[in-house]
């Protein structure tokens, strides 16, 4: 007989070290990975916040070399990864530590990548495109959210196509994560909003996923429940190291969740947006997630159903359609408390860009585990909504 391999599920994941404090740590793990000169990967928010000098301070009380590449932008582009790359290459290092939120480490993933593959940035686009092992990642986040962190990952905008590529491959899940909630304290309620509900999308998509399974199933529901819990306190007050710890633990777990269970159809219309916008992705994410929700309710309702019950809606005698409409609720309402309700027409998206936006949703791999299968029709039909 043969044996059915499509249960199976494989679950990737670096080395976590999560507490306040954790970023302290880093030279020892510079150290073990017998490094000679580290690449410092960050953006001139991380530099103005303070943190890659505090990151700095950790290195040179070791004697560690290292040289700093910090022109990143918010959403980052191929010409900073191959400048980053050409960077580690002239300056003979051998390890990459990320400071910052998404686009540092993502950038720092396509510094990797091409620095041990050679190449174009935009070669590796798609699904394990890589072939040789890439430097370690030490990564450090300064936000609760993106989880470039822990995944299989790395998001990079084409400024000449106005794309955003997604290269996934178990070579970009970096080596170890320093999970600091204290370098989430100077973030904003703004971006600290934006972020949680990024991650808080990260763990629906993940969980309705059709790439779900138990080991992501736990982490997904666990995530859901802190961030929803936690977040608007947190919004409300910014300076919360313990409300911090909650909604970055959230976050870490949603990560761990959509890296192996993958996403769906709001990342798929979120990265084409945020390509072609330049917008926050979080607040991309924020704009769309109750019209996916609402469209995919029918193809995973007994999963939904749990989604709504851990964010707290009794569904005893409740119908289905009943459910959909207190589930889509319920994300509006943890929108409209943590301030994210502006529309996609606020946002200076017109009728006219739709079937532009469709046409790459629809070719972003995150379509491949939607729930409910999409034509361009489809994802048209939602944007419209979202408008």
């Amino acid at each position: 007989m043969a044996n059915d391999i499509s249960n199976l599920r494989k679950f990737v994941s670096p080395e976590i070290i999560f507490g306040a404090g954790a970023r302290k740590s880093v030279a020892n793990y510079v150290r073990t990975f017998g490094s000679k000169k580290v690449l410092l990967v960050s953006d001139p928010g991380v530099v103005a916040a303070g943190w890659l000098q505090d990151i700095i301070g950790c290195l040179e009380e070791e004697n560690i070399d290292y040289f700093s590449f910090t022109e990143v932008s918010p959403n980052p582009r191929t010409d900073e990864v191959m400048l980053g790359a050409e960077r580690y290459l002239e300056q003979q290092c051998d390890v990459i530590v990320a400071v910052g939120g998404g686009s540092p480490m993502d950038c720092a993933k396509g510094i990797g990548i091409v620095s041990a593959n050679g190449g174009h940035i935009l070669d590796y686009e798609g699904i394990d495109t890589i072939d040789l092992p890439i430097p370690p990642l030490i990564f450090i986040p300064t936000t609760a959210g993106t989880s470039a962190d822990v995944s299989q990952f790395a998001i990079i905008s084409d400024q000449v196509d106005k794309v955003k590529i997604s290269i996934v491959s178990k070579a970009v899940v970096p080596d170890v994560a320093l999970i600091d909630p204290e370098t989430t304290l100077t973030m904003d309620p703004f971006l600290t909003a934006c972020t949680g509900i990024d991650a808080m999308v990260h763990a629906i998509e993940a969980f309705v996923s059709t790439g779900a399974g138990p080991l992501t199933d736990m982490h997904a529901l666990d995530g859901m429940r802190l961030i929803h819990q936690h977040l608007p306190d947190l919004v409300a007050d910014t300076a919360d190291l313990k409300l911090r710890e909650q909604v970055m633990l959230g976050s870490m777990k949603a990560g761990l969740a959509f890296s192996n269970a993958i996403l769906g159809a709001v990342h798929a219309m979120s990265h084409s947006l945020g390509g072609y916008l330049d917008l926050p992705h979080g607040l991309c994410n924020a704009m769309i997630v109750e019209h996916v929700v609402d469209f995919n309710y029918r193809d995973a309702e007994d999963r939904f159903k749990v989604i709504a019950e851990t964010l707290g809606t009794d569904t005893r005698g409740l119908s289905s359609n009943q459910v959909r409409q207190r589930l889509v609720q319920q994300i509006i309402d943890l929108k409209e408390r943590v301030g994210l309700t502006q529309k996609l027409a606020a946002s200076g998206v017109s009728k006219t860009d739709i079937p532009w936006l469709s046409a790459h949703a629809i070719s972003d791999p995150c379509i491949l585990t939607n729930p409910r299968r999409s034509s361009q029709r489809d994802v048209e039909a939602v944007y419209e909504e979202a408008l």
